[in-house]
């Protein structure tokens, strides 16, 4: 069970979830600390830790529209917010995929702050209300991502599964970390 603990409406602006001038810090470590930063009273929550991993904001329509910063995800995911939108802006939707932040596409979306919610991969049950709503699912490559934490993690999966499954992986690794051959001449 997640509590609803920001409620929005539509056309939530990437310069909303996390303000252009905090662009200089875009390290998904120092992110977190400005989502929402003119929301003040929801920022200082974050930054104190008094909002639990698992936690949902709920939107209308568009959500995460204007520019393509990834920081905008991924000040997201460092809290581990769920954010549960009738939809999403396109670019931001696919940064989310790829931090791995959990996005969840209900069109239909009724609920307020303080609601408790269950979610599911069909659809979420607002406890409070009593009502359902059905969940538009994430084609299953996108999902997949979601679900590793995100594209490096997947890749990295990805790309160590064979080595493991034929015990390569010692060299896979080295391979890796082997420094690129200059082409410059000493």
């Amino acid at each position: 069970m997640s509590e609803v603990v920001l409620k929005l409406g539509d056309d939530i602006s990437t310069d909303i979830i996390y303000p252009g001038r905090f662009m200089a810090t875009v390290l998904p470590s120092e992110t977190p600390q400005y989502a929402f930063a003119d929301t003040v009273d929801f920022n200082s929550r974050l930054k104190k830790g008094e909002i639990p991993a698992g936690s949902v904001v709920v939107a209308g329509k568009n959500f995460g529209c204007g520019s393509s910063r990834e920081q905008a995800a991924s000040c997201l995911k460092g809290p581990e917010l769920v954010v549960v939108a009738r939809d999403f802006a396109r670019i931001f939707l696919q940064n989310s995929i790829n931090v791995g932040l959990k996005t969840i596409i209900c069109p239909e979306i009724e609920a307020e702050q303080g609601d408790e919610l269950e979610i599911s991969a069909e659809k979420i049950v607002n406890k409070t209300s009593g009502r359902f709503f059905a969940v538009t699912p994430l084609p299953r490559a996108r999902q997949a991502i979601v679900d590793a934490g995100g594209l490096i993690p997947y890749t990295r999966e990805r790309l160590l599964r064979p080595a493991r499954e034929t015990g390569k992986l010692q060299t896979l690794a080295m391979t890796f970390n082997k420094k690129p051959k200059s082409s410059i001449p000493s």
